[in-house]
Order: structure tokens, then sequence, then C-alpha cells
């Protein structure tokens, strides 16, 4: 029993520590070595269980060190976590329009080329649009239309990007601005308005609710400034209508008074049998003085034509009475009026009376023309798209918007660390 024990510690002399390898009478080299060799397994097996600890405590000391990087991929990590589980889908809806001068006159129409190259187009429609659209009262009206303020603040979406409940009209006018975007492209004078929902059929109804909208609003434009013009337009024909009555009431009435329908042609009249009684006194007068080469001034035919003479001479001077003032042109017209007066007088009045009219034929021709321009100036839209309806939503951009915010919250890190080290040079 003895041997065999010894046999078998013999034979595995290697599973034995060097000192009862010593006392066993092995020889000295080999107990040499096996002292050496358990002299270096000692310090691994206390470095292998005490490694773990010693990290925990390296790792602790580490953060202490750096608060503001830990800080900053903390933020990082919210932003991811917000970004991309729970930010609300929204769906967006878009069209887009021009606005163009209705044109009867010259018969234009629309040409896709100028429109697509910018020719011809002016974009202060296009801004008054704009300005219109975004404007407090399109709010409102899309608010009684389509109730946005109990859409956008639902509690069913993430509470960073809904619109507060108890939000003023002050904000949700800003949260509209930030959900609707209407911006125009003056290259080529297009409108193009973008609407944000968290379900794609609201988008489109607000998207369409602008184009109607807008449609009118520029069709009220044109029909406010058409009606002002040709109202107008309408006083100016009326009013100088009633002037060219008055003077034509006038000149009747001076007609009536003086019983001369024209003063003129009576002149004239009277002047012609002036001139034609003139021409029978020097006919008379000649024929005096050659009877008196032969008669004596008593003969009955010398006193024949004087008496002629005379009698063609006061009648001269009662036609020149009448066309001139003096004291024996009275009775011969109206209260004593010469009729030189007269025909100035009617003059005066039919002068009046034909620019009366003259005027009130060029207002009705400038009422025509204004009609016509009325309405060339009517606006007419155009829509080069209609309102999508969305199939998947577009915001937010949950990898560019989390790339983003992780890039400016490391520039924001960087330039805190950087101030701090500059604090810290100048405080050593």
């Amino acid at each position: 029993m003895t041997d065999k024990t010894s046999t078998e510690a013999g034979s595995r002399p290697e599973q034995m520590p060097a000192e009862q390898k010593a006392a066993a009478g092995a020889p000295a080299h080999v107990a040499a070595s096996d002292a050496h060799a358990d002299a270096q397994v000692a310090p691994a097996s206390r470095a292998f269980f005490s490694e773990p600890a010693y990290s925990v405590r390296a790792g602790k000391q580490w953060m202490r060190g750096h608060p503001l990087l830990i800080a900053s991929l903390v933020i990082i990590l919210i932003g991811a976590i917000y970004w991309g589980l729970m930010a609300s889908d929204r769906y967006v809806s878009e069209t887009h329009l021009i606005v163009e001068n209705t044109d009867l006159q010259t018969g234009q129409s629309f040409d896709l080329a100028s429109a697509l190259t910018g020719g011809g187009y002016s974009t202060t429609d296009l801004r008054l649009l704009r300005d219109h659209l975004r404007s407090v009262d399109m709010l409102q009206k899309l608010q009684d239309d389509l109730d946005l303020k109990a859409h956008y603040s639902g509690t069913a979406y993430d509470w960073l990007s809904r619109l507060p409940h108890d939000a003023s009209q002050e904000e949700f006018h800003d949260y509209y601005l930030r959900r609707v975007s209407i911006e125009i492209d003056d290259q080529v004078g297009v409108l193009r308005i973008r609407a944000q929902a968290y379900d794609a059929p609201m988008a489109q109804a607000i998207t369409r609710a602008l184009l109607t909208e807008g449609e009118a609003f520029m069709n009220e434009i044109g029909h406010t400034i058409a009606r002002t013009q040709v109202e107008f337009l309408e006083r100016q024909v009326e009013e100088s209508n009633h002037r060219a009555q008055q003077t034509r009431n006038a000149l009747l009435e001076y007609q009536n008074a003086t019983g001369l329908i024209s003063p003129q042609a009576q002149a004239e009249s009277l002047a012609a049998i002036s001139a034609r009684l003139e021409g029978e006194l020097a006919s008379l007068q000649a024929q005096r003085s050659v009877m008196l080469g032969y008669l004596s001034p008593e003969a009955a035919d010398v006193k024949q034509i004087e008496l002629r003479i005379d009698a063609l001479q006061k009648q001269i001077r009662n036609e020149r009475a009448k066309l001139t003032a003096g004291p024996k042109a009275k009775g011969k017209a109206k209260d004593g009026e010469a009729l030189n007066r007269a025909v100035e007088e009617y003059q005066r009045l039919e002068m009046q009376a034909q620019f009366a009219d003259e005027v009130y034929r060029s207002t009705v021709m400038a009422l025509e023309r204004g009609r016509v321009e009325a309405l060339r100036m009517l606006k007419k839209i155009t829509v080069l798209q209609q309102p999508t309806l969305a199939e998947e939503p577009l915001e937010p951009r949950r990898m560019y918007n989390t790339l983003v915010f992780a890039l400016l919250i490391g520039a924001l890190a960087i330039i805190f660390t950087l101030m701090t080290a500059i604090v810290r040079d100048h405080q050593d």
C-alpha cells in the first residue's frame, strides 16, 4: 500500500508544490523552477480578481473630470430619443399658383413658356397675396372653417410640437406661421404654399382653403378697384350731363327772352339790308348829280330823287341802330338792347353749351373705356399644382434634426470648454 502511494506521487511530481518536491527528494533544479513559476502565477491571479474594481474607480474618476462631455452626450441622447421615438408625424400638402391680369383688350392668354421663364409677371400681386395669407385675418377664417386650434393642440401629439391649449392669439399666429410656409419664386413668378398638419386630409384642407381664399381676395381687390373707377366716371358723366343741360336751358331762356332764335343770323340779315340800301342810296345820289347837270335844283325830278335819298338815309340809320347801341335803337331790340350785344351774349351761351356737350361726350367715352380697363384690372389665379394629399409624413426630418442637434450641442460644448480653458490660463 505504501509502495502504491509513493509510486503515484512520484508519477505526478508537477502537481506538487515546490516545498513538497524538495522534501520528497526531487532534484534541486526542478524545485527551483517550480518555485519561480508559482511566484509568477500569484500576482497575475490577484490582478485578475482586482481589475473590475479598478476599472469602475477609473471610470468614475474620468467622468468626474469631464462633466461637460457627459452632459452633452446625455442631451444628445435625449434629443435622439425625442426625434426618433417621441416626435409626432406631420403630413405636408403643397400647391403652386400664379396671378395673372384679365386682359380682354389684347386677348392674351396664359403662356407656359413665359411663366417658366418669368417673362411678363410682376411679383407685386404675389406679395399682396402672400401678406394676406399670412395675416391674422386669414388665420381667423381658417379657425372658423377648420378649427385649427383644436387640431394643432390635440393631446395625442407630442407636447413639444403641439400648440398649447391656452395659447394666446399672438402665440397661435406664430405657430401658424411655423406650420404654413408661403414663399415666392421671383424668377418665375410662382407662389408656393406648403401646409403641415398631423394628418394628411387636414393638411390638404388647409392648403385648399388658402387657395380658395387667395383667389377670392385677389378678385375682391380687382372688383373693388374696378367699382371705384367706374363709380367715379359715372359721377363725372352725371355732373357733366347736368352742366350741359343747364347751359342748354340758359340758351333757350335767352332766346325766349330776346325773341331771337339766332341773333347772329339776324345781325347778318340786317347788315345785308343796310348794304343793299346803301347801294341804292349811292345810285340815287349819282342820278341826282347827273340831273343837276342839266336841270335846276327846283325841278320836280330832282326833288323826287332827293326825297328818295332822304328816305333811304333814314332807313339806313334805322337799320344800323338795330346793330349798335344808341338812343335811336330803343324799341328796336328787347328792352333797348342792341343786336350786337345780343349776338355777343348768344355766342357766349352757345359756346358754353357746346363746351358742356363736348365734356359730356368725353366723359361718356371715358366711362366706356374705364369699364373696359376695369375688366382688364381683374386678377385671375392660375393653379399650376392642385393641393396634394400626402401618403407618408415628411416632417419631422428625424435623422437630419438629430444630426443638427448633435452638432449644435457639440459646438456649444467645445466653445464652453475653450472659454473655460482660457479663463483658467488667465487665472494661472
